[in-house]
């Protein structure tokens, strides 16, 4: 257990937290939440030795070993993306090239002593090279790699050519590859798409050790932690439970301080007017002296202030047709790299679209041609009547002027509503009083996003095309940007990872991959059930609007899909044929028992050519371990290139059986 003591911390004479204290279980996952500027990034700084406490004690066991991933990895390694995964084991790779130096010492050795003490410390060194993992560390690195969304021809490529996220990634792979006893995640997320973030889920549900990170991500905190530790003014509260469950509590507790905090001053009011009514009588000064001595020695009850809730309605956008915006025929490519061929997509008014996709999928450049940001190579892009198109990224923070303030900012392209609308505007975003008269260049990246979107939001356009909005926003921030997004009357294709705010908002989920486009209605649980169904063979329920939703293919050459009106009546005609349907439904059992049967077979296979590698593996692992093998340093170098090539066809083979798995269990 690692325990805090008293800690206390400041920056500039700036006191960011004292006298806090906090024990953390071992093999908790602790999900740290609190307010932008709470202290969260400090604390786990504080945690892996980064940084040390100005006051106070940190208690870490001997035995502990800590791992941290920050927000933002400080520049690119020289090496590859799997050697800054394996770098983490220098003492490993040392007895490694020891044993290479030992092996080739041996082979140019005459028999006799000399050879003897050689083949003594090989065998030392191979034992505890064995014992450290060496011989499994590479295909695991590679699978963790894999997991986090790297291809294997990513493996090779330095470090220096990927982006900061991506370098995050291959950080993070490092921090896993290890399994430190104290694992800590700010932010861990923020880079990571989709199918990434389901593996690491995965990864971190089964980890032995500790977890605590710090997330804005509501989705990944309720899937993940086992408890919340709130950091607030009056130190850390602990809360057991998943995100959801520290919500009630919180707001259970706050209760039950506000009752106690009007009782205690109710008991106080009725104290000071037996001391004003009695104080000057003799006969009570004993009895007055007690009550004064008793308000003294009274803890006061201070309650925090309370979260804002501050509602407002947008200019309102002029309403359009029923059809927003489309492409048809749309062909896009980055040189040889062709994204979209051909491709339809139609968006209508009051939807409110999700694209999700792995990166590089094509989700950004779908958003970027709808928007008109990015022109096509060939095809149509049209737009109904009446519609004004508003584009969010993140570069956009930089078209911000740092020499204005946040109000300024709003001022600037909406002048007509006037300074006390916009500051009202800014206050539901969080950016009330001073913060609106702070120039642009001193804000935080959270409070930049936020005064970049409340610029958008209040010039009235028909369609908002936004590439992940909630980059760079804390929960509460988040909060309010749903709720302006929910109560916004227009339409919206969207871009986020945060599944959270994708089930808030979504109509419909549009699954972006391999030049195609596939709809979903409903949120993103409703597309994840969609895409289970699918993987398992099984076809989608076609329901109404309120039940489980029809998938929708758009791909080059088909026509544009039916409009929802369409589909909810072809659903109801569908449901008077009855027997068709129940025929239908027959041929899905037995499709479905076709495709298990098929599964079962793949999994078989797969499992037997798993054990025949493994077997293999025994076999070259005998193999180095006789040191006559180094005596031919050909063969010595073919042996270990066989295992490195065995060692990766078991990983990609266990990958597969997991998702085989994965689909036999959604059969039953």
């Amino acid at each position: 257990m690692i325990q805090l003591e008293e800690i206390a911390k400041a920056y500039g004479g700036q006191p960011l937290f004292g006298g806090l204290s906090w024990r953390i279980p071992d093999g908790e996952r602790i999900g740290l939440v609190g307010p932008n500027g709470a202290g969260k990034t400090t604390l786990c700084r504080l945690l892996a030795g980064v940084e040390e406490p100005d006051a106070g004690r940190l208690h870490r066991p001997r035995e502990a070993t800590v791992g941290y991933l920050p927000q933002e990895v400080a520049g690119a390694g020289a090496g590859s993306v799997l050697a800054e995964a394996l770098s983490g084991f220098a003492e490993v790779w040392r007895v490694e090239r020891e044993m290479e130096d030992v092996a080739a010492a041996l082979a140019g050795a005459p028999a006799g002593p000399g050879a003897d003490a050689l083949t003594a410390r090989w065998g030392d060194l191979q034992h505890r090279f064995e014992a450290a993992g060496g011989y499994r560390l590479e295909t695991e690195a590679r699978a963790i790699l894999g997991g986090l969304g790297f291809r294997a021809d990513d493996f090779a490529r330095p470090l220096a050519e990927l982006s900061g996220g991506w370098r995050m990634r291959a950080a993070l792979a490092r921090l896993l590859l290890l399994r430190p006893t104290l694992l800590l995640l700010d932010e861990p997320t923020n880079h990571l798409d989709l199918e990434s973030l389901a593996w690491l889920e995965g990864f971190l549900g089964g980890y032995p050790g500790t977890v605590v990170m710090v997330s804005h991500d509501r989705y990944f905190l309720n899937r993940m932690v086992t408890s919340i530790a709130e950091l607030g003014p009056g130190g850390i509260d602990v809360y057991p439970g998943d995100y959801d469950d520290y919500l009630v509590e919180r707001e259970a507790r706050r209760a039950l301080l506000e009752a106690q905090a009007r009782n205690q001053a109710k008991r106080v009011a009725e104290i000071e007017r037996f001391i004003g009514r009695f104080r000057y009588q003799a006969t009570k000064a004993r009895q007055v002296q007690s009550r004064i001595k008793m308000l003294a020695r009274l803890q006061r009850i201070e309650l925090g202030p309370e979260a804002r809730r501050i509602r407002f309605a947008f200019p309102e956008p002029p309403r359009t047709g029923r059809r927003v915006a489309a492409l048809r025929g749309a062909h896009k490519a980055y040189g040889d790299n062709v994204v979209y061929a051909g491709v339809d997509f139609e968006v209508e008014r009051g939807e409110r679209l999700a694209l999700v996709g792995p990166n590089g999928a094509g989700k950004s450049t779908l958003l970027r041609l709808l928007a008109g940001v990015l022109p096509l190579d060939r095809g149509e892009r049209t737009l109904g009547a009446h519609v004004a198109v508003h584009y969010y990224a993140q570069h956009q923070l930089d078209a911000l002027t740092p020499s204005r303030t946040a109000l300024e900012e709003l001022e600037a392209v909406a002048p007509a509503l006037g300074q006390t609308r916009l500051r009202s505007i800014l206050g539901a975003f969080l950016l009330s009083g001073d913060a609106a008269d702070r120039k642009v260049a001193v804000l935080s990246g959270g409070e930049k996003a936020r005064v970049a979107l409340a610029r958008m939001l209040v010039r009235p356009a028909a369609l908002l095309c936004l590439d992940e909005p909630t980059n760079h926003l804390d929960v509460a921030a988040r909060e309010v940007l749903e709720e302006a997004l929910a109560a916004f009357p227009g339409t919206i294709v969207f871009i986020s990872h945060d599944r959270y705010f994708i089930n808030r908002l979504a109509t419909s989920v549009v699954a972006v991959g391999g030049g195609t486009l596939t709809r979903h209605l409903g949120g993103y649980d409703d597309y994840l059930a969609a895409e289970t169904r699918a993987a398992a063979g099984t076809a989608p329920v076609a329901e109404g609007r309120g039940g489980s939703r029809v998938s929708e293919r758009h791909s080059p050459g088909t026509p544009p899909a039916p409009s929802a009106r369409q589909r909810s009546r072809s659903h109801a005609d569908a449901a008077v044929a009855g027997e068709p349907a129940r025929r239908a439904g027959a041929a899905r059992k037995r499709a479905a028992t076709r495709e298990v049967r098929e599964l079962r077979g793949r999994l078989e296979e797969v499992e037997r050519k798993i054990h025949a590698l493994e077997q293999r593996l025994a076999e070259i692992g005998a193999a180095l371990g006789d040191p006559a093998l180094y005596t031919d340093g050909e063969r010595a170098r073919a042996v270990t290139a066989e295992r490195k090539r065995a060692e990766e066809r078991v990983a990609w083979l266990l990958r597969e059986w997991e998702e085989i798995s994965e689909a036999l269990a959604a059969h039953e």
